[in-house]
């Protein structure tokens, strides 16, 4: 391991994806750079926290207790504090690919979302629907809701921008 320095050019706070990004193109540029962070886990607010640490910092259980034991191996579980999205070919994408980012970023296709219903120890955990048959059995939806998410579901699978037929009526949302 490098000796740390006694100077630095730059010191950037919280890891970020801003501060992240920020500090790998300063070093690129040939800047030393310290990079530290107060927390004990790494991505600031929008961290991807294990189960442990979740209950820790959110969690309502009596000291002593470890519910987080009921639900398996910590590291099989890794939770967004903020929920990230991107779209593949979106200026985001581009932006991290070129300042070489990527080399530290693992990206994965989403096999599902879920969100929490209730608090304390009447909080459930509910998957979002991702099709019109989880529409229909989701309990996060009153009926009509989940007949209006079944719909919607169905036209994003069929949309075809290059296809007017498809767009019912919304076209107006994908013009600039």
């Amino acid at each position: 391991m490098d000796e740390i320095a006694k100077e630095y050019d730059v010191i950037v706070l919280g890891t970020g994806l801003t501060e992240c990004i920020l500090s790998g193109v300063l070093s690129v540029k040939g800047k030393k750079v310290l990079h530290i962070d107060r927390n004990d886990h790494y991505g600031g607010e929008a961290a991807s926290v294990n189960l442990e640490t979740l209950f820790k910092k959110y969690g309502n259980y009596a000291q002593g207790e470890e519910p987080w034991t009921k639900y398996g191996r910590l590291n099989d579980w890794n939770i967004d504090l903020v929920p990230k999205f991107l779209m593949s070919a979106g200026e985001l994408t581009n932006i991290l690919v070129s300042t070489d980012v990527t080399r530290y970023l693992e990206f994965k296709q989403v096999a599902g979302s879920y969100v929490q219903q209730g608090q304390g120890s009447k909080a459930t955990v509910a998957k979002v629907p991702s099709d019109a048959g989880e529409a229909l059995r989701s309990p996060l939806m009153g009926i009509f809701e989940k007949r209006r998410m079944k719909s919607f579901i169905e036209w994003i699978g069929t949309f075809d921008l290059k296809d007017p037929g498809t767009h019912k009526g919304e076209h107006n949302l994908w013009e600039a």
